[in-house]
């Protein structure tokens, strides 16, 4: 039987024996079950029984052993007492012999002291003695101009000079040695720069490790640098006048390359001769240097270019991608340096005067871009064609212009592209202003429905343009925002802005991201603004135009007095015995004909035409959205003209008959029924006027309480009634 499990910390009595009666279940299938079951008990009691006698054993021979224990433990105890006794005895020694022998130690000790003070004023006095030497041998050395003996015999005195630090002359000496090291310095200075200007490595070193020596490496560092410098001022020269049949822009690419090589060659040749020194620190001063040092500077070599080119602003941007690679491909090498923003500077440098003028350059390029649309027509009708389609090439002339933006000026140029906006949309209004004038030319006192279609067209071209506008006005305010967020490793604001910009650029963001009303194409939204309530104007004085010429037949005596002695003078005439004047009747008509009009342009969803009228008066603006609603407005607008112009003219009449009286009536009467067949209610001053008509003459001034004075002042006199 295994018995081996009983001893697992997770032993389960259950599945133990239900596993076990399994098993024997398969072994003795022909058995029965209770033989084999008492077979196990009497396993496991027999196992028991000899865990028991086991135990028994175990505890047998732990009683047997423990008198020896006891005695062992004892034993150990009296020798630990008798160790720590002493331990104490010889503590007490120890301090008795320090005790004893402290003045001996005493005296030792200054003795040795004097001892050191005697050597040291021994070794004083011979390195004194090998100074003066050493000055001797070296008036000897300089003529030969030997370099190595020079820089052994000045290491001599530099070891001297460091054992003399208490003699009274200690600052002479100190003097007298950094002229000598300055004579050594001078005398090598030709060779340095041989070595490093031919990169010869072996020289380089010898140089390194005698500067070194002496405390004068920063000064060999610099030799370097200036060597490397004006190497690197040359190259560009040279290339300059090997390439003088390429463009600025391809000598601009080809020295970044050079210096760019040089950066990965001279890396290497620096580490493997300035062991330990920063070879980035010195590489940085060096091409800061070169960058400020070009002889024609890169300014010069881009204004003489810019004085060729047709397109500027590309150019520029051409230039400004070529210095952008090369910034980047250094900045992924001195990223971490914290003398990397001083080349980045450096390398971005000549751009910030084009940075500055971003602004003027932008604007002509868009004002170019705008004329070659040629958007003016010799017919009215092809330009405000012409301008239809020219919304969606102009709007996307201005989002090439926020990409160049970006590419030119990494957005820092984001105030000279507002300016450069607001200047080409302002010309582009300018052109809808041509168009407006001539249609203002054109008008006439008759019906001209063609006028009017092109003044509708022409009204919903700018609110086409000006929806469009404020949807770019949306992108920029986005793009706006996005300014605020690091997008770059290098912060080209600090790279391309002189301090002015910086301020104006900062400021904008500062606005946009706090959240101030602020509207970035403020000058062009009140210029299209503007334009839409002109081309509304003049879109009302078309229509009103035919309307104005047959109301100045009310005013003309005749029109009434030819009323005077007829029939009609009899009060008891019915109504129905007048009819309206003709000039009334062509009114009526003219208004009636007036929304078949407007179906095509107010009688269906038309946002263009929408954002146009809706901008011009609050009317319109708080007209429901719903179809034909802003050609109510429309209507109501002509209506209410149509009856403040009969009004006046009305008042404008020296007399009038009780027939010519009754016709009035009659006539404001016909007019009233086709305002309300168009949905439209009366001007209250006309329906005043009215009333004041058909007030019977006795009680004019009773019931004439309430009216208005100046009408009923008008119609008092126009009806020869006498005033009490």
């Amino acid at each position: 039987m295994d018995i081996s499990s009983f001893s697992n910390d997770n032993f389960d009595l259950k599945e133990w024996v239900n596993q076990t009666l399994k098993s024997g279940e398969t072994q003795t299938q022909d058995k029965k079950d209770s033989n084999y079951t008492m077979g196990l008990v009497m396993k496991l009691q027999l196992y028991v029984q000899q865990v028991n006698n086991s135990l028994e054993n175990s505890s047998q021979q732990v009683l047997s052993s423990l008198p020896k224990i006891m005695r062992d433990t004892k034993v150990l105890q009296e020798e630990a007492l008798v160790l720590k006794k002493k331990m104490g005895q010889v503590k007490q020694e120890i301090v008795q012999i320090e005790q004893d022998t402290r003045n001996s130690i005493n005296t030792i000790e200054k003795l040795d002291k004097m001892k050191n003070k005697l050597s040291i004023a021994k070794q004083g006095l011979h390195e004194s003695d090998n100074w003066t030497i050493l000055v001797n041998d070296l008036e000897e050395i300089f003529d030969s101009k030997n370099i190595e003996a020079i820089s052994n015999k000045i290491l001599g005195m530099q070891s001297s000079l460091k054992l003399l630090v208490n003699v009274s002359d200690y600052e002479d000496r100190k003097l007298q040695l950094e002229g000598l090291k300055n004579r050594l310095e001078a005398i090598a200075s030709p060779i340095i720069v041989q070595a490093f200007t031919s990169s010869d490595a072996e020289q380089s070193i010898k140089f390194v490790r005698i500067f070194s020596s002496i405390g004068r490496i920063p000064q060999l560092i610099k030799y370097y640098r200036n060597c490397q410098r004006d190497v690197l001022v040359k190259k560009w020269r040279n290339q300059l006048e090997i390439e003088q049949d390429e463009s600025v822009i391809q000598w601009i690419y080809n020295y970044y390359d050079i210096l760019l090589s040089n950066w990965h060659s001279q890396t290497k040749w620096f580490n493997q001769v300035f062991a330990g020194e920063s070879s980035i620190d010195s590489l940085i001063s060096i091409y800061v240097d070169v960058l400020n040092s070009l002889d024609p500077s890169l300014n010069e070599c881009i204004d003489a270019a810019l004085k060729q080119v047709p397109d500027k602003l590309t150019f520029l941007t051409e230039v400004k991608q070529v210095s952008k690679q090369f910034a980047d491909n250094i900045y992924n090498i001195i990223e971490h340096n914290p003398k990397s923003h001083t080349l980045i500077q450096a390398i971005y440098n000549h751009l910030k005067v084009y940075v500055g003028k971003y602004a003027a350059y932008e604007q002509a390029h868009l004002i170019k871009q705008l004329n070659s649309l040629s958007c003016m027509k010799d017919e009215l009708p092809d330009t405000i064609q012409a301008l239809d389609l020219s919304i969606n090439q102009v709007v996307d002339y201005a989002v090439e212009a926020k990409k160049r933006c970006q590419q030119f000026t990494e957005n820092c140029g984001f105030c000279g592209l507002l300016i450069a906006l607001r200047a080409y949309f302002s010309n582009y209004a300018g052109y809808y202003r041509v168009a407006l004038r001539q249609i203002d030319r054109s008008k006439r006192l008759k019906d001209d429905w063609n006028t009017f279609q092109l003044c509708f067209y022409l009204l919903q071209h700018s609110g086409d343009a000006w929806l469009k506008i404020q949807q770019l006005e949306k992108e920029l305010m986005t793009a706006v925002l996005e300014l605020n967020k690091k997008n770059s490793q290098i912060e080209f604001k600090n790279v391309l802005l002189e301090v002015e910009d910086l301020k104006e650029y900062e400021s904008l963001v500062k606005c946009v991201t706090e959240g101030t009303e602020l509207s970035l194409l403020d000058s062009v939204t009140k210029e299209f603004n503007k334009l839409c309530m002109d081309i509304h104007h003049t879109t009302y004085q078309v229509v009103f135009g035919p309307i104005s010429a047959h109301l100045d037949i009310v005013s003309v005596a005749e029109t009434w007095t030819q009323f005077d002695g007829s029939s009609l003078h009899n009060s008891d005439l019915p109504d129905y015995s007048f009819s309206p004047q003709e000039y009334i009747t062509q009114i009526g008509q003219y208004l009636m004909e007036l929304p078949q009009h407007l179906e095509p342009f107010l009688f269906k969803e038309n946002p263009s035409l929408s954002c146009a009228l809706k901008s011009i008066d609050q009317e319109y603006a708080d007209a429901p959205d719903t179809e034909g609603a802003l050609a109510q407005i429309f209507l109501q607008i002509v209506a209410r003209g149509t009856c403040n112009g009969f009004c006046d003219k009305i008042m404008s009449i020296p007399k009038l008959s009780q027939a010519a009286r009754r016709q009035l009536v009659h006539d404001i009467s016909y007019l009233n029924n086709v305002l309300q067949d168009l949905g439209i209610t009366m001007a209250d001053n006309l329906q005043q006027v009215s009333l004041l008509l058909n007030i019977p003459t006795d009680q004019y001034q009773v019931q004439s309480i309430g009216y208005l004075p100046k009408l009923v002042a008008s119609i008092r006199q126009i009806r020869s009634i006498t005033s009490n």
